[in-house]
């Protein structure tokens, strides 16, 4: 066990980071694989394959190895003395002995086998057989690369479908995902093929960013072969950047973003290349029947081959505005913009100041574009255009969102938000100041302080310079200040209290700016991740909109939304009572201290998660509508809940000590969270103080805010819950809370019992 010490003993060198750690795995590795096979004389190649013929293994690869040999009858017996100690040591060992042409055969039938030869490299033995193994597979594969790469590059679309995006992900997969570790692998097998050049020193040194904190997150999870992780977990993100010396965690996904966004744009470049009739014409070595053509698309902008050009006369060195015209024409053709396209739009001349029209124009007409300006969007970045037309750009570019909420980095979110306003440009009467105020609306994420109020400093100085009228600019300041209006009043706020619309109503102060508001909810809230929006919410939100319409505009504000027939003859008998809804389950009983405490503890204790709750008073009748959904598994058998609630409510069920063994059973998160907080607000109301509280989310946090309500004897007139991701955001409207000393300890006893 000797080589398992000097690897612990290697791994415990906490100065051996990134391509140091990597160089000192392989020459351990390396010098330990000699010894073990000896000398076999000539015949018997040991090789590596995989993260070690690479050179690049972290401590949680395996060890990848081929035995080559020429016919020997004795290989079998060389194979033991090199795999049983491999196995002895409980390394990882992925393993196969093969003649050549044995393994010329196999990377014919299995892809993945084909790829792991590619990155065949000798280690000891007979260094001629080894050379003939890559020769020939090399060969193979270049033969074989019209049906190969085709193959290739499914491949590489079903891991980026499965894995999501490394560079605009929470928790990226830095291997599988798309612009991560095997992205690289795949662009090293084509240029092998011959079919494009190898990647570009900009690309390796990603691939080697990602390498590095792929690395220190197998050191810090010791864990190894196939049980190594090479998803980045949150709990990680710390730890990896004080290793690899970033100054935090966001600077350190803010490098892991950078560099998959490199490696995804170069793989899509590359692709792009490697379509069929290319493959035909460059591996074949046959002509094209026919000449390119190309057709129009703007001023001089054209399409051909599949791709976005500039005209053959266009002159971009005059031409400032050529830049967002070619990316407009791209996204709405929903092709790509050549390399050579962004090279020659590098030399457009700095826009002016106020933006002409023209240039105001291509912009919203690109965001219009909706899904198919984010490439374009990605391919403006990538070439450094994009910060040239917008300078506040950088600060959000690859910003990470350090919450489950959020699915993208900041500047993708902004993007996808864009993309998605464009599918709702028929529902305002201003759609470019919708688009812009989506593509706008968090640009101050990026710097220090509240991200509105920076926001609204940032676009007060964006928005002439775009060229917008005065009126304009304040609409789309406006925008921002209150991006987060409609959401959080609507699921924090009784709709049936007068104060709550007229409240909306004053901030907003028209109804054009009003109807903006809503469509841009709902494409931050489709950018932001499925978190963000339901129909429950979403109908929440509607309800405000039309109450505050209705006060904008004169008209009468609209009654509370009526119950079901079947509900109301349920209220209407006073009794204990369930109804089911899909998702929804109503609570109807009659009104009494506690209710809400007991009904949710009883839900958690049936392990459902309460993603939204809504609470009111009919008469002596209590209703909570509860949007609910199982921790595991389906929903429970909804009549031993109704009995469970009834034991509940008459003091049989030890509902206390039940939910003390189930949230056992449910340890905190160790991932750092933001302390929880407890608010009272009085101005959002005339007759109730709010008392909102902000926490992570957690099986019966529900049940124990609301015991601490009912001990202090605080009758919750209505109640509004909801979850946003892994945090929960309530607000409950109680009698007015006048003295100070009651209102300290009401906020000490809940804080007692937040996580």
């Amino acid at each position: 066990m000797e080589i398992k010490a000097e690897r612990e003993a290697l791994l415990a060198r906490t100065e051996l980071v990134g391509a140091s750690l990597r160089a000192a795995l392989t020459g351990l590795y390396d010098g330990w694989l000699v010894q073990l096979l000896g000398d076999p004389g000539p015949g018997v190649a040991l090789v590596a394959v995989g993260a070690l013929g690479r050179q690049d293994p972290t401590p949680g690869s395996d060890l990848d190895l081929v035995l080559v040999h020429d016919g020997r009858q004795d290989v079998a017996a060389i194979a033991d003395q090199v795999w049983y100690p491999v196995w002895d040591s409980g390394f990882g060992l992925d393993h196969s002995v093969r003649t050549v042409a044995e393994a010329t055969t196999v990377a014919g039938a299995d892809l993945k086998a084909a790829l792991g030869l590619l990155d065949a490299r000798f280690v000891s033995g007979d260094p001629e057989l080894a050379r003939q193994l890559v020769s020939a597979t090399r060969a193979a594969w270049r033969a074989g690369a019209s049906k190969r790469l085709p193959e290739l590059r499914a491949l590489v679309e079903a891991r980026a479908h499965q894995f999501g995006e490394v560079a605009f992900l929470l928790e990226p997969d830095l291997k599988e995902a798309r612009g991560g570790l095997r992205d690289v692998h795949a662009l090293h097998a084509v240029a092998i093929a011959q079919a494009a050049d190898p990647p570009a020193p900009e690309v390796r040194a990603a691939y080697e960013v990602l390498l590095d904190v792929r690395g220190e997150l197998h050191r810090r999870t010791g864990r190894a072969g196939r049980r190594a992780v090479d998803q980045l977990l949150m709990q990680e993100q710390d730890g990896v950047a004080a290793a690899l010396r970033f100054g935090d965690a966001d600077q350190l996904m803010a490098a892991v973003s950078g560099a998959a966004r490199t490696i995804g744009y170069a793989s899509d470049t590359t692709w792009r290349r490697v379509t069929p009739p290319v493959q035909k014409r460059r591996l074949l070595g046959r002509r094209a029947v026919a000449g390119p053509s190309r057709r129009p698309l703007a001023d001089d902008v054209v399409e051909q081959d599949g791709e976005v050009l500039l005209a053959r006369d266009a002159a971009p060195e005059t031409d400032p505005v050529l830049v967002l015209r070619a990316a407009e024409a791209a996204a709405r053709a929903q092709l790509p913009l050549a390399p050579i396209t962004l090279t020659r739009l590098a030399s457009c001349p700095p826009m002016p100041e106020p933006w002409p029209a023209a240039a105001r124009d291509a912009l919203v007409g690109l965001l219009a574009a909706g899904p198919g300006a984010v490439t374009v969007f990605e391919a403006l970045d990538q070439a450094g255009l994009l910060t040239r037309l917008l300078p506040e750009w950088e600060s959000v570019r690859s910003k990470p969102q350090r919450n489950s909420y959020h699915r993208f980095t900041v500047d993708r979110h902004l993007i996808e938000a864009a993309a998605a306003a464009a599918a709702l440009t028929r529902h305002v009467g201003r759609p470019d100041l919708l688009l812009l105020g989506a593509l706008l609306h968090d640009i101050g994420k990026g710097l220090p302080g509240d991200h509105t109020e920076v926001g609204m400093r940032l676009v007060a100085e964006i928005a002439p310079r775009l060229g917008l009228a005065q009126v304009d600019c304040d609409v789309l300041v406006g925008l921002v200040r209150h991006h987060l209006l409609l959401p959080d009043v609507a699921t924090r706020r009784d709709l049936n209290d007068p104060a709550t619309a007229q409240g909306v109503a004053d901030a907003v102060g028209s109804l054009e700016v009003l109807d903006l508001l809503h469509a841009l909810t709902r494409a931050d809230s489709a950018a932001t991740g499925p978190a963000a929006w339901s129909a429950w919410k979403g109908h929440l939100i509607a309800e405000l909109v039309t109450r505050a319409s209705a006060l904008l505009t004169g008209q009468p504000v609209p009654p509370p939304a009526a119950l079901t027939a079947e509900q109301e003859e349920l209220v209407a008998q006073g009794q204990l009572a369930l109804h089911l809804d899909g998702e929804f389950v109503t609570v109807i009983a009659p009104d009494r201290e506690g209710l809400l405490s007991l009904a949710a503890g009883v839900l958690a204790l049936h392990r459902l998660d309460v993603r939204a709750a809504s609470v009111f008073t009919r008469g002596t009748t209590a209703v909570t509508v509860f949007r609910v959904s199982p921790r595991f598994g389906s929903m429970p058998d909804w009549s031993v809940v109704l009995g469970d609630l009834r034991h509940a409510l008459d003091g049989s069920l030890p509902l206390e000590e039940k939910l003390a063994a189930r949230e056992a059973a449910y340890p905190r998160p160790v991932v750092p969270v933001a302390p929880s907080t407890v608010r009272l607000v009085d101005d959002a109301s005339e007759t109730s103080t709010v008392i909102e509280v902000r926490a992570p989310d957690e099986l019966g946090v529900l049940h124990r805010i609301c015991a601490v309500l009912a001990a202090h004897h605080l009758d919750v007139g209505s109640a509004h819950i909801s979850t946003l991701g892994a945090d929960v955001v309530d607000a409950f409207y109680v009698p007015r809370l006048s003295d100070e000393v009651r209102r300290d300890a009401v906020v000490r006893d809940l804080l007692a019992v937040l996580p």
